[in-house]
């Protein structure tokens, strides 16, 4: 919940603090600021920034002013200058103020600045600050704790993606690793294929081949087959020297 609030100069300190200068400075400030509030549907930039201008002013006159420089702070935040306005808000808040619920408000609309940057954690510090001054307050609770809603809905996220990365990473591995196995496994395979083959060509090298004799075979094979020849031209040489016998027998 966006609370802003002006702190009405004597509201909040007596007159005899503030030069009339000062005083004009602010008021016309505070004018400004009131009429850029008047449509809640749109903002009136001009205002906010003639608003700016005039609370300057009244800083340049009294640089520790409190007021003006909360003012200022809440118009740059209207003006959506998140950041200086958070710079502005830090700066009121370590100033010095006796009134805690004025402090608290600083603290609050601190908060709110971090909010706008998504400094989830910077904006739940400055909430607790606040209510630290001001325990009671309920838009300063409301806002704490959807802070830390928030905080924790971000962190669960991140968690999640880091988790859906690290899940990522596994199965990009886990299918690196298949398919280094995948690839040892065909490799292996062809080394076995290739010894294999390897093997039966020399079991057929060495195997004989159906029909063939060995050389040792054939030399007595030969032998044989020589002697044999050699008893038959000694036969045929005896035939030859050896005459025949004529028949003696007469026909009657």
């Amino acid at each position: 919940m966006n609370k802003i609030i002006l702190i009405i100069l004597f509201f909040s300190i007596t007159i005899s603090a503030f030069s009339q200068q000062e005083r004009k400075y602010i008021r016309k400030g505070n004018r400004e600021y009131s009429k850029a509030t008047i449509d809640s549907l749109t903002t009136d930039t001009v205002r906010y920034q003639n608003a700016e201008v005039l609370y300057r002013k009244a800083i340049e006159e009294d640089p520790n002013n409190w007021d003006a420089s909360y003012n200022l702070a809440n118009s740059l935040f209207k003006q959506g200058k998140f950041e200086e306005s958070t710079r502005q808000f830090q700066a009121v808040a370590g100033m010095q103020n006796d009134n805690k619920e004025h402090v608290a408000q600083a603290f609050h609309n601190l908060g709110n600045s971090f909010l706008q940057t998504n400094k989830l954690s910077e904006a739940i510090e400055a909430y607790k600050n606040s209510l630290r001054n001001n325990p009671n307050d309920f838009d300063t609770k409301y806002n704490l704790a959807w802070a830390q809603n928030k905080l924790n809905e971000q962190q669960q996220q991140q968690d999640q993606n880091k988790d859906s990365e690290d899940n990522k990473d596994k199965e990009q591995q886990d299918k690196e690793q298949q398919d280094k196995e995948k690839e040892d496994k065909q490799e292996q395979e062809q080394k076995d294929q290739q010894q294999q083959e390897k093997e039966q060509q020399q079991q057929q090298q060495e195997k004989p081949q159906e029909n063939q004799i060995s050389k040792e075979d054939a030399m007595r094979i030969l032998e044989a087959l020589q002697n044999d020849e050699k008893e038959v031209q000694e036969k045929v040489q005896k035939q030859k020297v050896q005459p025949k016998k004529r028949s003696t027998q007469k026909d009657w």
